[in-house]
């Protein structure tokens, strides 16, 4: 008889560099209020060897800027343009596909600002409205809920995205707070109809917006994620290489679990694995003799 228990599968690190790189944020280079091991080394080390580096998330209660602040307060290099976010993306496809559509943003402050500085149009007129968007938006009220429905139900023009498919939001201790997804649900209640899209991880959005940013291809750019069903699972509907840092949500007998086709290509335990020891040798290498 054939023993089919689950052999425990670890996956291997990468034996070589990429053009780009693609770095969720929590769980993958910070934790907390604190950069992983290895984090800061692996940013400085790609950029010594001009790498190109984009930090994506799904937070959209955070401009561009505020994320760079960030990164520059834990000792990590970054820009603006070195960061996309579900404000990012929302406000590209916006352009890309609905330029001329009113909006009405059931939103934080900074994406309705930034709505406003990319010359969106928005309402909360039910009779004038294309989309409503829906966000992570802590001033949800039945006030907004109604205006939704009116614009979908009694008007039947709008139709309902978002920014990103989060159903909560992870906080310290184990805590977290409802997030998109239970505004999207809240509408698809009462309404009777579906979400048509998103603007963040999984959606394969997200890694073209950064692609388009860094102006490399899916084959030169390596996707680095801790979760399975949104970084990962993004990577592997866009054709790109991923890696997973055992640092997050993820654990070895989580992947011996799932399905081979749901698997990273690459598993490390420590960030700074991505960069194969070899590369590693030659930059301390090239350090050393640029210091003698």
């Amino acid at each position: 008889m054939v023993d089919q228990t689950p052999r425990e599968w670890k996956g291997e690190a990468p034996d070589r560099t990429f053009d780009g790189y693609i770095f969720d944020l929590d769980g993958t280079l910070l934790l907390g209020d604190s950069l992983l091991p290895g984090a800061k080394r692996l940013i400085d080390g790609l950029l010594a060897l001009d790498r190109r580096v984009i930090y994506v998330t799904n937070n959209p209660t955070k401009r561009p800027d505020d994320v760079v602040a960030r990164l520059l307060r834990d000792g990590l290099p970054a820009t603006p343009e070195t960061v996309v976010n579900t404000i990012t993306t929302t406000i590209a496809w916006l352009k890309a596909h609905a330029a001329d559509a009113v909006v009405f943003p059931i939103a934080e402050r900074p994406l309705i600002e930034a709505l406003a500085e990319a010359n969106i149009r928005m309402s909360d007129v039910p009779e004038e409205i294309d989309l409503i968007l829906a966000s992570y938006d802590r001033t949800f009220d039945y006030r907004k809920l109604q205006i939704a429905f009116d614009a979908i139900h009694l008007y039947g023009r709008a139709r309902l995205i978002a920014t990103n498919p989060d159903r909560y939001c992870p906080m310290p201790g184990g805590r977290g707070e409802p997030d998109a997804a239970a505004i999207v649900g809240a509408i698809e209640g009462c309404t009777g109809i579906r979400c048509e899209r998103h603007f963040g991880k999984p959606d394969v959005f997200m890694l073209e917006t950064a692609m388009q940013q860094m102006g490399l291809k899916v084959e030169d750019c390596l996707m680095v994620g801790d979760r399975l069903t949104t970084d990962i699972r993004m990577a592997i509907h866009a054709g790109m290489s991923s890696a997973l840092p055992l640092t997050g949500e993820t654990t070895v007998q989580t992947l011996t679990q799932v399905d081979p086709a749901d698997r990273p290509t690459y598993v490390i335990d420590r960030i700074d694995q991505i960069v194969p020891d070899s590369v590693w040798r030659d930059l301390e290498l090239n350090a050393d003799t640029t210091r003698s």
